[in-house]
């Protein structure tokens, strides 16, 4: 209550008390990126989630710069896509500078939504890059064989399934999978290069492409981040001790910060789990 009530001050045209200090929205985009309408991803970042506190971020009147605190393992490549362009198109209306601090981790999408800022800042111990693309699951064929099940699948259109765990794996359709993730890749690789440009260093020789981790002061090194900074130290250096960081964002529900995951909208119980267990076997490959 107390944060919104600081953003409901911004807003006014004239400040309450006394001058204005130095002001900088600050926009947290922590956890799994998904469309909002899975199931039990209620805590998932999205574009529909997110284009009302982007909104309000980059019309707080005399904002000096919109700050992006990323922490994300990543997930939907059209989401981020979608939320990054969403950031750039108000950073270039409002003609506003952003700045990306990079937490824990800003790999797969969560590099791609860093990709949005002007500048990208990160801790020694943060980890950047795994620019690629995946997928997984399992498969079962074999076990419902042993358990006497037939599985009965019929379609129109010879392409119509693919992948289907229950069946055997076929090349074919391996290779229509790897067609596809090959133009996601595409894309996000065309995002990194537009977006960071000259700053990469070297990609081929680093692997900058290949799905690649660095951490910290390497991330830096190769291009992928600007320097080393923690926020609020940053943003004070810059705009003055006075300057007063406006969080916009969800809070997390209980059940999310006892297992210190991203914020969630609400839900049941039982769906809270399953998608906690979901998002935290997500960011286990990365150790956290």
């Amino acid at each position: 209550m107390r944060d919104q009530f600081k953003a409901a001050l911004a807003w006014l045209p004239f400040p309450p008390f006394g001058s204005r200090p130095p002001l900088v929205p600050v926009l947290r985009l922590q956890g799994v990126i998904a469309a909002g309408a899975l199931p039990f991803r209620a805590g998932s970042l999205n574009l529909a989630g997110l284009a009302g506190p982007i909104e309000r971020a980059f019309s707080i009147r005399g904002a000096r710069a919109v700050a992006l605190q990323v922490n994300s393992p990543g997930g939907s490549p059209v989401q981020s896509s979608l939320i990054a362009a969403r950031i750039r198109q108000w950073a270039e209306e409002k003609k506003l500078p952003v700045i990306a601090f990079v937490e824990d981790v800003a790999a797969s999408g969560g590099y791609w939504l860093a990709t949005a800022a002007d500048e990208i800042l990160v801790d020694r111990s943060s980890i950047l890059g795994s620019i690629g693309v995946i997928s997984a699951g399992f498969g079962l064929a074999g076990l419902i064989e042993k358990l006497g099940i037939e599985r009965r699948l019929h379609t129109q259109g010879e392409r119509k399934s693919l992948l289907d765990p229950f069946l055997p794996e076929r090349p074919e359709d391996v290779a229509r999978l790897e067609r596809l993730q090959r133009q996601i890749h595409r894309s996000f690789i065309d995002e990194v290069r537009a977006r960071r440009g000259a700053k990469l260093v070297d990609p081929e020789a680093n692997g900058l492409f290949t799905g690649e981790i660095f951490v910290g002061e390497e991330a830096v090194r190769v291009g992928l981040a600007d320097g080393m900074g923690e926020i609020r130290a940053t943003l004070r250096a810059r705009f003055g001790e006075k300057v007063r960081l406006i969080p916009l964002g969800e809070p997390r529900g209980w059940l999310r910060r006892r297992l210190g995951l991203g914020p969630a909208a609400g839900g049941e119980l039982a769906g809270e789990v399953i998608g906690a267990l979901e998002e935290r076997a997500l960011w286990a490959r990365f150790g956290l």
